[in-house]
């Protein structure tokens, strides 16, 4: 199972995009989990549940490259669009998500 992570400030407006990802998820019978974490737990998180991807909301867009710096070499990290953001876009996020993943993947086959 694919793990994937969203962290903002309280965890609040994650939590109802991270919804509608495990609902769009849960329809195609894709086997991931999509939880939203506030970003004060963020360390706690990667090392306890080492998720597969890290999504951060537009609000923590300041911590971006401070997360990028520390995980992304393990666990790739993406901003989530504002605008897909302000829709609620879980289908639109879920599939940047999992290119992102993918990119990832077929990057370290290429280094083998």
């Amino acid at each position: 199972m694919k793990r994937i992570y969203l962290f903002c400030d309280q965890g609040m407006s994650t939590s109802l995009l991270a919804s509608r990802m495990q609902d769009v998820a849960n329809t195609h019978l894709l086997p991931i989990e999509i939880l939203a974490f506030s970003n004060k737990k963020i360390q706690k998180i990667v090392d306890e549940k080492h998720p597969d991807v890290i999504l951060l909301g537009p609000q923590v867009k300041y911590m971006f490259q401070q997360v990028v710096d520390k995980y992304d070499k393990e666990t790739p990290v993406m901003l989530i669009d504002q605008d897909d953001y302000g829709m609620m876009d879980g289908e639109k996020v879920l599939k940047k998500a999992l290119l992102l993943l993918k990119k990832r993947k077929e990057q370290g086959e290429q280094e083998k």
